[in-house]
């Protein structure tokens, strides 16, 4: 009997930091929480087609937080995480793109299925269970 290969292909994703400055100069962060397990995340989804990554970040920024801005043309960093298939793990890497705040909007496609939560820098990297992401929002000049 032969070995049955597993190959797992690469799972690439683009993800929006959402942040804005209070009157008092601090940085704060928004997270958001994630559908199925109510995790502190931040705004992630597929590189779409035709679409820059930092567009497709821009958009789920919208479509999950309802927020828009100012997006980082170049990513500001990368996480990998293991996404959570219906019978496997998949390593994933994602490309985080910042996007200062400007306008958020009264309603957006996920209202209501996820909290949001304007936090300082430093709280929102102990918040998010990721250690990499973590250590991207702490260490980010934003």
């Amino acid at each position: 009997m032969g070995k049955k290969k597993h190959r797992s292909k690469k799972v690439r994703q683009v993800a929006a930091l959402p942040f804005r400055r209070d009157e008092d100069g601090q940085t704060r962060v928004l997270l958001i929480s994630s559908r199925e397990t109510l995790r502190p995340v931040i705004p992630k989804g597929w590189p779409m087609r035709g679409k820059s990554d930092a567009k497709s970040a821009a958009i789920e920024a919208f479509e999950e937080a309802g927020v828009r801005g100012r997006m980082s043309r170049k990513p500001i960093g990368s996480y990998r995480y293991w996404k959570r298939k219906d019978d496997h793990f998949e390593l994933a890497n994602v490309d985080v793109y910042a996007l200062e705040v400007r306008k958020i909007s009264k309603s957006w496609k996920e209202q209501g299925e996820r909290a949001l939560a304007w936090v300082p820098q430093a709280e929102a990297a102990a918040l998010v269970d990721d250690p990499e992401l973590g250590t991207l929002i702490a260490i980010v000049a934003l």
